[in-house]
């Protein structure tokens, strides 16, 4: 069984963890009903994406 010889000191442990975070989701404004929505995706509150209708579009359009 691996067995450390020595103990991890406090900084290497630090250095090894500081990628250990949650990043906040990138968010911006709907150019139309002005909800925080996540960039290039269609926006859940009012169906826009780049200023058209895309979730209530008629079939054929």
């Amino acid at each position: 069984m691996a067995v450390p010889q020595r103990r991890t000191g406090k900084t290497a442990k630090r250095k090894r963890r500081t990628h250990f975070n949650l990043a906040a989701p990138a968010l911006v404004q709907c150019s139309h009903c002005g909800s925080m929505v996540r960039p290039h995706h269609v926006c859940p509150e009012c169906g826009y994406y780049d200023g058209k209708d895309i979730l209530h579009l008629k079939k054929g359009e």
